[in-house]
């Protein structure tokens, strides 16, 4: 079952992320800043399980710009299409906003083509796209992640 994030919600959030974040798969982030940005975030709860089985944000950035984030789906459950509902219930809310320009930053180059994002030059995002990128050990010189983005 895919919904929005609820309070409730918020510490499997925090875990799941920084359990991805352990595994170097996306950046940490603290309860506070989950709590701030809860209104972002879509979950799927396994149906057979009633667990939060995956995460995913779309949060604004700019007039014309939002990013896909922290999009998390459990090992368990992965290969169900649970990833690809969590970015198509993003997407729709950024239309629902009318934010037509959508970015992502990425390991998974393959599951973000699929979906109709092509791999960009970082350098034509906006540098406030970097603020998370700060607190990151492997900015800049090691950033490894594909800027991705569709236009819609």
């Amino acid at each position: 079952m895919l919904r929005k994030a609820r309070i409730g919600d918020v510490k499997t959030i925090h875990l799941l992320i920084n359990t991805s974040s352990g595994k170097g798969e996306m950046l940490p982030r603290s309860l506070m800043d989950i709590y701030g940005s809860l209104r972002d975030f879509f979950i799927y709860i396994d149906e057979d399980t009633g667990r939060l089985a995956g995460i995913c944000a779309m949060t604004i950035i700019w007039e014309n710009l939002a990013e896909v984030r922290s999009l998390f789906v459990e090992e368990s459950c992965r290969g169900r299409g649970i990833g690809k509902m969590l970015v198509e219930a993003c997407i729709s809310e950024a239309i629902t906003l009318q934010l037509y320009r959508i970015f992502t930053l990425t390991y998974q180059k393959e599951f973000f083509r699929k979906l109709g994002f092509g791999a960009v030059e970082r350098s034509t995002l906006p540098e406030k796209i970097w603020s998370d990128c700060f607190r990151c050990p492997k900015y800049p010189d090691f950033c490894d992640e594909t800027a991705m983005i569709i236009e819609l």
